[in-house]
């Protein structure tokens, strides 16, 4: 059978090509890369090299022209071109993986989907975590009814130096698609994002690092409303690191603190009280196999999982479904995120979807 045609989009100056989505496909037998695309001379000859990409070119759309792909990896880390990559992507019938966050505003994400669902194709997010197969066992301990009535989902961002608004979008991105997939559709959010100790005002806002747009704020907590019935929350203080970054989840009978990755670290308490010291029950591994089981699978980090979701897309072309983490799914993460900075706007709790499609921040 004819392998699937793969082409690559990177750019060296303007985050590369994120946490591995150019090399993932070396590990996917049924499907061959047939070019590379970088601005940058340096990083599209090494990019070729690594990928034995047997066309590079300067321009992206000079490469589907002259490869044709059947799939395209938007690799960058930076947002500010994802929205119009992938419409060209979606107008030629080109189905595409893509870095996460999925794009600057809600209102790209809508054009996106759009395009997409016009033109039948389909659109992936690299989060890594939720191709982890220890999410489906987190969900099978929820059904089982071990960790009871789901109270809380409460996650934080890496807090180093980036801590605060950026951290939201480029970390915090992560949190909120767990909290969504295990919590539901977000229905609203009240949110507080502060410069020190004050609220941000329109002299605080400038463009953010990694095309992110508009940004402001060293120190945010935003609560959401879940469909579920359990509230979400989430907080992030520049340079207040300390290994918190994940999501903890809180039920009647116990918690799951679940961090990131392929295969990242899951630890089960069965207390109600949610504290070791109070109860002395103890925290208890989670594996891919169970509860207090060994782990049967090697953590190859991002590449595992970039695979599993490659594996994922590919299936979702051929099964005519939306992909394990899609653009909808993506477009939620852009809105929980948004939801915070028009919720600081507005002073007031804000209901989702939102009206507002654009950065708030624009509007402050």
């Amino acid at each position: 059978m004819a392998k699937v045609r793969v082409a690559v989009i990177g750019d060296t100056q303007r985050g590369r090509y994120g946490h591995g989505l150019d090399t993932c496909w070396l590990q996917v037998p049924e499907c061959e890369i047939v070019g590379v695309a970088d601005p940058d001379e340096a990083g599209r000859a090494a990019a070729a090299k690594r990928l034995s990409a047997p066309q590079a070119f300067a321009d992206y759309r000079q490469m589907l022209d002259k490869t044709r792909p059947e799939v395209v990896a938007i690799g960058m880390r930076w947002l500010d071109r994802h929205r119009d990559i992938a419409l060209q992507l979606a107008r030629r019938g080109i189905h595409v993986y893509c870095e996460k966050p999925m794009c600057r505003t809600l209102a790209e994400a809508d054009e996106i989907i759009a395009a997409c669902e016009q033109h039948g194709t389909k659109f992936a997010l690299a989060h890594q975590t939720r191709y982890s197969p220890k999410l489906q066992v987190v969900r099978d301990m929820i059904e089982d009814g071990l960790l009871g009535e789901i109270l809380e989902l409460r996650g934080r961002g890496k807090e180093d130096r980036r801590g605060g608004g950026e951290d939201l979008w480029v970390l915090g991105s992560h949190v909120m698609n767990l909290m969504h997939f295990f919590g539901g559709e977000p229905s609203w959010c009240f949110a507080s994002v502060l410069k020190g100790d004050a609220p941000i005002a329109k002299q605080d806002v400038a463009e953010g690092n990694e095309g992110i747009g508009p940004l402001a704020g060293d120190n945010l907590a935003a609560m959401y409303g879940m469909d579920d019935g359990a509230f979400g929350y989430f907080a992030t203080r520049r340079d207040a690191a300390g290994g918190r970054f994940g999501l903890t989840l809180h039920g009647s009978k116990g918690k799951v603190e679940i961090l990131t990755g392929f295969l990242p670290s899951v630890q089960f308490l069965p207390d109600p009280s949610w504290s070791p010291g109070r109860s002395g029950k103890s925290w208890v591994p989670v594996s891919s196999a169970g509860v207090g089981k060994p782990e049967p699978m090697k953590d190859e980090s991002h590449s595992a999982g970039n695979v599993l979701a490659c594996l994922d897309l590919l299936a979702a072309i051929r099964e005519d479904r939306q992909p394990e983490c899609s653009m909808y799914e993506g477009r939620v993460t852009v809105e929980m995120i948004a939801a915070v900075f028009e919720s600081q706007r507005l002073s007031a709790p804000v209901t989702l979807p939102l009206k507002n499609r654009d950065n708030p921040l624009r509007q402050l």
